[in-house]
C-alpha cells in the first residue's frame, strides 16, 4: 500500500473508531482550558429541557450526544430504545463529572492531554470531510461496469500454472537448462532458486493469470507448450529465470454483480485519493 493509501486508512480507523469516545470528552475539556485549576468550569449556555438529557454543576449535557452516539451505534446494528438511551445518559453523566474532576485537578493544562483533545477534533473533522466527500462524488454504475471490463480484460481469458527457477547469473541458468535436458527434475533443481516463496515447492507459481507477472516473464511463459521449459533463460530485473508450464486454463471470472460493491469502493478510494493528492499540491508543508 503507497504512503497516501496508507495515511487515508489511518485517518478513516481513527475517525471511525475514535471519535464516540473522544469527541464527547474534548469539547467539555477544551472548554475549560483557561479556567483556572482549582475553579469549576463555567456554565454552557443555558438549554431548553427539550435539548439537554440532563445538568451536572451547572453544565448541560445536550441530547444531541446521545442522538449522535445512537446514530453511532445503529449503523453496527445495535437498537434504538429506552434502556440503550438510558445506559448511554448514565455514561455522558459519568463522564462529564469526571471531565469536571479532571478540570478541577488541572489535568487539561498538560500539553499531552491538550494534544490528544486537538487530535480527537482532528479526527471529527476528517470523518465529516470523509462522508461530505463520497456523499458528493458518487461513483455511477456505468463507471463500476468500465472498471470491470476493463479489469476483466486486463485479466485475459487464459490463466497458468507454471513453476520457476530464479538465479543471479545467466551462465546458472543455463546450467539449470542443461541439467534439466539430461533428466533432472525440475523440483529438485528448484531449490538452488532464489524466489523463497517457491523454491521449496519445487518452484510451483500456482494459477495466475500473466498479468500477474512482469511482461518478459509472462510473454515466455504463454509461448510455451504444456510441460515445456524455458531453453534460454529469462531475464527480468530479479534475474535469470528457467520457467516450466504445468497447466492451462480459462479464467473463472466472478459475475459483475459478486465484485460490484468492491469495485464501486476501490473507485470512491481512487478518488479520495485524488483529491487529497490534489489538496496536498496546493498546500505549503515545510
Amino acid at each position: 500500500m503507497n504512503t497516501p493509501s496508507r495515511l487515508l486508512l489511518a485517518l478513516s480507523l481513527s475517525a471511525a473508531v475514535s471519535v464516540p469516545a473522544m469527541a464527547q470528552t474534548a469539547a467539555p475539556a477544551a472548554a475549560a482550558k483557561a479556567a483556572p485549576a482549582a475553579t469549576p468550569a463555567p456554565a454552557a449556555p443555558a438549554a431548553g429541557p427539550s435539548s439537554r438529557i440532563a445538568t451536572v454543576n451547572g453544565i448541560a449535557i445536550p441530547k444531541s450526544r446521545v442522538d449522535a452516539i445512537i446514530r453511532e451505534r445503529a449503523q453496527q446494528g445495535m437498537p434504538d430504545n429506552e434502556d440503550m438511551r438510558k445506559a448511554i445518559r448514565d455514561e455522558l453523566i459519568n463522564r462529564e463529572i469526571i471531565v469536571q474532576e479532571a478540570n478541577r485537578r488541572g489535568m487539561t493544562k498538560s500539553a499531552d492531554i491538550q494534544s490528544q483533545i486537538d487530535m480527537a477534533r482532528q479526527a471529527v473533522v476528517v470523518r465529516a470531510f470523509l462522508q461530505e466527500f463520497v456523499k458528493t462524488h458518487q461513483v455511477s454504475d456505468a463507471d463500476v461496469k468500465a472498471e470491470y471490463e476493463k479489469v476483466k480484460g486486463q485479466m485475459g481469458s487464459k490463466e497458468y500454472k507454471a513453476r520457476h527457477v530464479l538465479v543471479e547469473k545467466e551462465a546458472e541458468a543455463k546450467d539449470i537448462v542443461a541439467k534439466l535436458k539430461k533428466g533432472e527434475k525440475f523440483e529438485e533443481l528448484a531449490k538452488v532458486s532464489k524466489d523463497p516463496g517457491s523454491k521449496d515447492r519445487g518452484g510451483d507459481l500456482d494459477w495466475n493469470t500473466p498479468a500477474s507477472y512482469v511482461k518478459p516473464f509472462s510473454d515466455a511463459m504463454v509461448k510455451l507448450e504444456k510441460g515445456k521449459y524455458t531453453e534460454a533463460p529469462v531475464q527480468t530485473q530479479f534475474g535469470f529465470h528457467v520457467i516450466q508450464l504445468d497447466d492451462v486454463r480459462d479464467v473463472k471470472f466472478p459475475s459483475f454483480d459478486e465484485v460490484k460493491a468492491g469495485l464501486q469502493q476501490r473507485l470512491q478510494q481512487q478518488q479520495l485519493e485524488k483529491a487529497v493528492a490534489d489538496l496536498r499540491a496546493k498546500a505549503k508543508v515545510e
